[in-house]
């Protein structure tokens, strides 16, 4: 039996043959092999996603925490891929029931308190939404189902073009991202209905309740690094920046909100 390939006599003149099938078939099997296991990842993602949902956030949590309950909340948490929010080497512990490590002294917060604090906000399809820590992005990845529109200001260069980058690619239309200091809220595109902030400040930022509208709702943890921390819900009256509800939801453990006024 002649080779695949091989010269071959006739006519007087030597042809080589080249055989492609084996070479063909070759390269087939292995983009279906890579299609299979893509696809058993991704089905793997998902049922972790699931668990999550069933074991952490959607049943009272071992501290006393309450539940969360709404549906579409819970939807988003089962929807969105954590796994594409955290380092290579950290996609083991994407769906932990913990914080990780996102660079900078950041972190992406455990997935209970993505829950509660979505909650909290009571999302609307109709709402624009600020988000004070653009992170990794994973906060306004959970929030772009919920809302018309969020707007996220991250105050480390890094990681806010990295989040801008990776929520494109990942195709959220309804989010945009912007490097700066969140302290001071993003004027150009207020009243926003409710306002997120995803690290501990020692006061509510003024310039935040003058650009949440009145009947709108922050969540903002409080607190010092070294202290006990504090969830809390503001939620604005109809009689100005003075007119708020405030009221305590949980203890919490975030990093320091960076930015705001500079001491002399």
């Amino acid at each position: 039996m002649r080779p695949p390939n091989a010269f071959t006599y006739s006519g007087g003149r030597f042809t080589y043959k080249t055989c492609f099938y084996p070479l063909v078939f070759l390269c087939f099997s292995v983009v279906v092999a890579g299609y299979i296991f893509a696809q058993s990842d991704e089905e793997n993602f998902r049922r972790r996603r699931e668990e999550m949902v069933r074991t952490q956030i959607a049943k009272e949590r071992w501290t006393g925490s309450k539940a969360v309950s709404n549906p579409r909340v819970l939807d988003s948490l089962r929807q969105t891929p954590r796994h594409r929010f955290v380092s290579a080497e950290l996609i083991a512990h994407a769906y932990d029931d913990q914080p990780l490590p996102i660079g900078y002294g950041q972190t992406i917060s455990q997935p209970y308190i993505v829950a509660k604090m979505t909650e909290v906000l009571e999302p609307k399809n109709d709402q624009r939404v600020l988000e004070v820590g653009t992170g990794s992005g994973y906060q306004a990845a959970v929030l772009s189902p919920l809302v018309a529109q969020v707007y996220s200001i991250e105050i480390i260069k890094p990681l806010g073009t990295a989040a801008r980058e990776r929520l494109a690619a990942l195709g959220y239309k309804n989010i945009e991202v912007r490097v700066g200091d969140g302290y001071y809220g993003w004027p150009e595109k207020a009243p926003f209905d409710s306002i997120i902030v995803t690290a501990a400040a020692n006061h509510v930022p003024p310039p935040l309740i003058d650009q949440l509208k009145p009947g709108g709702r922050m969540v903002i943890p409080m607190g010092n690094p070294l202290q006990t921390q504090m969830l809390m819900l503001v939620i604005k009256g109809s009689k100005g920046p003075r007119d708020l509800q405030v009221l305590n939801l949980m203890p919490v453990a975030f990093v320091p909100l960076v930015g705001g006024p500079k001491s002399n």
